[in-house]
């Protein structure tokens, strides 16, 4: 275990700016075996005085130990880590069970892992890449920790829709049938786009537009943007989205 101190576009599953809002840093650990990544990440992530680094694990079972020491406001997993992986360690502090979850975000290499969509099913709030820019690194931590998500770009709604093809899971039943708004406010967030930009596309002011939304994570038993987007992928509903032409604001 070592300590630390700190010195809007595609894939983007938020509902605000992609800045730190508060007064207060946000606190973040980071878990990788690499200690190579653990310091570079953390480097990264110094570089925004809105983001305080407060720890580093160097697996998965001293990543969910650190949590429960330190409650960071947003981690940051590895996948790939020894004895307890990224994903159960997600499950872990993060997972449909834990009664206080914390916000976290997965660092993948995308050529090599095909386990964003356990990830994302264990209760993390977004993926990016290891080479993702360190503005886009922050946006991330800035959006976990405000109860949004962010998606790296290049493994969006292309990524999601695979997985979900792939492994062929059934949604969870509606708990109440969307309205027809409703469920262009799903569709629409299942394609990454922000409050602000469907509230533009559907001509809604923003308070109206987060009504919706909450609304829609309340009759599919959502937490968060992520789990709004993996319903829609696996319902089926978005499966022609790459080469529809229909839009919602045209219903």
């Amino acid at each position: 275990m070592d300590g630390a101190r700190r010195g809007s576009g595609p894939g983007w599953f938020g509902g605000e700016s992609a800045v730190n809002e508060s007064a207060n840093p946000v606190r973040v650990l980071v878990a990788d075996d690499q200690e190579l990544v653990r310091v570079g990440l953390t480097s990264l992530l110094e570089l925004d005085p809105g983001i305080e680094v407060v720890g580093r694990a160097t697996d998965g079972r001293e990543a969910v130990a650190m949590v429960a020491s330190l409650r960071p406001d947003v981690c940051l997993f590895d996948i790939r880590m020894p004895g307890l992986d990224g994903i159960e360690a997600t499950r872990a502090v993060a997972g449909p069970e834990v009664a206080d979850p914390v916000p976290v975000i997965v660092i993948t290499t995308f050529d090599s892992d095909e386990y964003v969509y356990d990830a994302l099913e264990a209760g993390a709030r977004g993926f990016l890449l290891k080479d993702a820019e360190p503005a886009l690194l922050a946006q991330a931590v800035f959006a976990a920790a405000r109860g949004d998500a962010l998606i790296a770009p290049a493994i969006t709604a292309r990524l999601l829709s695979m997985f979900s093809a792939k492994r062929g899971r059934a949604p969870a039943p509606l708990i109440e049938e969307l309205t027809s708004r409703e469920s262009d406010i799903l569709d629409l967030v299942a394609r990454g786009r922000t409050n602000a930009e469907i509230g533009e596309q559907l001509h809604l002011s923003l308070s109206t537009v987060k009504t919706h939304v909450g609304a829609v994570m309340d009759k599919l038993g959502a937490r968060n943007r992520v789990e709004v987007a993996l319903w829609a992928y696996q319902s089926g509903r978005l499966d022609e989205a790459a080469s529809s032409t229909k839009d919602p604001e045209s219903r």
